[in-house]
């Protein structure tokens, strides 16, 4: 079965464009020029988009503002592709939900590898979810990292704190899941932008903000993450 992808965005111009590109390359593919009519498709139709690609300004709603309606309802990835391209513009765009963001005008190829990358893994953690519906069990095959407090199950993108379920977004999970896995090891910004989003956009401080975003959904009556001041972050969990 196809993936359908479904595009957002007022400019016409833009809309035809990603058709091409995308029906070319073997995707189906819906369009809607607002935000309503967006929230309406998925809404109404019997096949679910498999991925979002979103534009910021648009009138009425903007980017943003779907982006943040689409997480509270639907599970899927989403791509801001916009021409706002400072610093901030991403930072809010990651701390709203997005998996990605591109700027315009865009690379082809860049653009079909990020669609498909953001695809394969959303799949992924599909597959896990619908044959592991409950909380896995300790003979699961699931990789746990099990820490005081603290469970990771990597292939179900699961987060559980007092054993109770913790929403993330998918860049947040990664970045838990970096930090865990190297617990006790200080990692500057750069360092975990290079490993964590691996991609030439952005800034810093998008770091800043998804470890800021991570304490508030996690540390509810004991720190994991710690500022070492000058230098970067460490995981400080206590591994069982």
């Amino acid at each position: 079965m196809k993936d359908r992808i479904l595009i957002v965005d007022d400019n016409l111009e833009i809309i035809e464009l990603l058709e091409d590109i995308l029906e070319n390359e073997g995707f189906e593919v819906s369009t809607a020029e607002s935000g309503e009519d967006a929230l309406d498709l998925l809404k109404n139709s019997e096949k679910k988009p498999s991925l979002i690609l979103l534009d910021i300004m648009m009138p009425n709603m903007s980017g943003y503002e779907l982006c943040s309606q689409i997480r509270r309802e639907w599970d899927l990835p989403i791509l801001f592709l916009s021409a706002k391209g400072k610093a901030v513009d991403k930072v809010v765009g990651f701390e709203i939900g997005a998996d990605d963001y591109i700027t315009k005008p865009f690379d082809t190829e860049e653009l079909l590898a990020r669609i498909r990358a953001h695809l394969r893994r959303y799949e992924r953690i599909r597959k896990h979810t619908e044959e592991q519906p409950e909380k896995e069990a300790v003979s699961s095959p699931i990789t746990v990292l099990k820490f005081k407090d603290l469970e990771i199950h990597k292939e179900t993108y699961s987060v559980y704190v007092s054993n109770q379920k913790i929403e993330l977004s998918t860049k947040e999970f990664q970045l838990l899941t970096f930090l865990a896995e190297n617990a006790g090891i200080v990692f500057t910004r750069e360092q975990i932008y290079d490993r964590v989003w691996g991609y030439g956009y952005g800034s810093l401080n998008t770091v800043t903000v998804h470890i800021k975003n991570l304490r508030e959904k996690l540390e509810m009556d004991r720190q994991f993450i710690k500022t070492q001041w000058g230098t970067g972050y460490v995981f400080i969990g206590e591994k069982l």
